[in-house]
């Protein structure tokens, strides 16, 4: 094997696969990312056996061929070498490592046989569609922050895609609960997604997807089974297993009647959250929200760090009441309230309230409340 490669290509095509390589391993080879020298380029590929990303990197190959070398190394090493310097990386019968040059430095790598890779079956899929990247974006951006990191709900551990039909029309639609919050997006279904296989993609699987996506500028290749996933960006494609589980009934828990609503400038209401929240107990982070006539007064009672109130003008109508919340919950709704006013839906202090940005059907927030 030996070709010429740019460094900034190389680089950004380093960056996108190594990071699903886990640093410590017990199996040598998916320490490893695997480089074909082919006509079309340099393809790189990297796995921890749950999730695969490759990427074809245009390079001028001499003489083609395949090789495995430790991910994070040579992302390190190719990370600090000079920018504009062309790579050089060759393979020899005569040197059992992979020989990497740029300008004066050089680096002789270690390597494992490119045959001992394991690939991902590219086959299988059933369903297959096209998406624009802004409107995946969307789906994963309002929704991952509600994602659950307690392993013993695994089937919590990722996002449930799924399409519906809402207000007469095929929606796809992603959501994501932690049992205490949940978050719901949607997008209108594309062409061949109608009737796909209700997935739920793990955690890590949106945290590569959504770092793929910062820089696609073609639509997005989705092929669903029910087993695994692939998205195709532009050179890079994307294969994940699938969490092997079953989503909650969440429609369930969204509130139909909350007739107490209330209007709040997100902007304020949220660097109001912010401040009083300063003295909450770490473990419970709870704020109550006292609610008057066009008045919101929040409050935080720590008795070992203070109390702290603040209040703020609020379009509210109906009959007073208290209810508390998590800090960090609001914070994380108000984050992705992107208009100016927040609407608060509410039933009572023990029921949950729906969130919703004003002017945007497509996107709702449920908060469990705290006893406070």
């Amino acid at each position: 094997m030996r070709l010429t490669i740019e460094r900034a290509v190389l680089l950004k095509a380093l960056n996108h696969v190594q990071s699903v390589v886990e640093r410590r391993n017990t199996i040598p080879i998916l320490s490893n990312v695997l480089l074909q020298a082919q006509n079309e380029g340099l393809r790189l590929s990297a796995t921890d056996l749950d999730i695969e990303i490759s990427e074809t990197a245009h390079a001028e190959v001499a003489r083609a061929g395949a090789t495995s070398a430790p991910a994070h190394s040579l992302y390190d090493f190719v990370r600090k070498l000079p920018e504009n310097a062309p790579i050089k990386l060759e393979l020899t019968g005569d040197d059992p490592r992979l020989f990497i040059s740029a300008a004066r430095v050089k680096l002789h790598l270690p390597v494992l046989p490119a045959d001992d890779f394991p690939l991902m079956p590219a086959d299988g899929f059933e369903t297959r569609f096209s998406i624009h990247p802004t409107d995946l974006a969307k789906l994963i951006e309002k929704t991952r922050f509600a994602i659950s990191t307690e392993e013993t709900r695994y089937y919590l551990n990722g996002i449930f895609f799924h399409t519906v039909v809402d207000g007469g029309e095929a929606k796809l639609r992603a959501v994501a609960t932690d049992g205490h919050r949940l978050a719901l997006a949607n997008v209108a279904a594309p062409d061949g997604a109608q009737g796909m296989p209700g997935v739920i993609v793990p955690r890590k699987t949106i945290t590569e997807l959504h770092r793929l996506l910062a820089d696609a500028t073609e639509p997005v290749e989705v092929a669903v089974s029910q087993q695994k996933v692939k998205f195709t960006l532009d050179q890079a494609v994307l294969t994940s297993k699938l969490i092997d589980g079953s989503f909650p009934e969440y429609a369930r828990v969204i509130p139909k009647e909350n007739a107490k609503v209330l209007k709040i400038d997100n902007k304020g209401f949220a660097e109001a959250v912010d401040r009083v929240a300063t003295v909450s107990a770490e473990r419970s982070r709870s704020v109550r929200l006292a609610l008057e006539t066009d008045k919101v007064t929040l409050t935080v009672n720590n008795p070992d760090a203070g109390v702290a109130t603040e209040y703020l003008p609020a379009d509210y109508s109906a009959e007073p009441m208290e209810i508390g919340f998590n800090a960090r919950y609001l914070l994380d709704v108000a984050g992705q309230i992107e208009g100016q006013d927040a609407i608060f839906e509410l039933n009572d202090s023990g029921s949950p309230t729906l969130v919703r940005e004003e002017g945007d059907a497509d996107a709702l927030y449920v908060l469990m409340p705290l006893r406070v």
